[in-house]
């Protein structure tokens, strides 16, 4: 448990970290719309990856799980984004649907597997 605090901790570092690289980038635009552009990149491509890659957190290193993670997270979202799109979801809920569905199952499948 205090590994994934601590790593919490580094996950709102790099946040806080990308928001100042994007105002410097970006610093015409206000600081809400900034926070909110990387708040969701965040989320989008970054949390549900990483948080499917935590079951190999003995395994890999911190740096590792975010790198493989975003990949990971690219194809989970958008793959079944497609699919979804093409079933008649509106294509304004996938941005929180998706990744909320993958981060719980990331997480019901690391406390699923660790009580084995």
């Amino acid at each position: 448990m205090q590994k994934m605090k601590n790593e919490g901790l580094w996950l709102l570092i790099l946040l806080v970290l990308s928001i100042i690289a994007f105002k410097i980038v970006f610093y015409k635009e206000s600081f809400l719309v900034v926070v909110r552009v990387t708040w969701s990149i965040l989320w989008l491509f970054v949390l549900p990856g990483f948080t499917v890659m935590y079951y190999w957190h003995d395994k890999l290193e911190f740096a590792e799980r975010i790198v493989a993670g975003v990949a990971l997270s690219t194809a989970l979202v958008a793959i079944p984004s497609y699919y979804l799109g093409l079933l008649g979801l509106n294509i304004k809920y996938h941005g929180i649907l998706l990744p909320l569905a993958i981060i719980i199952i990331g997480i019901v499948i690391l406390f699923w597997c660790k009580k084995e």
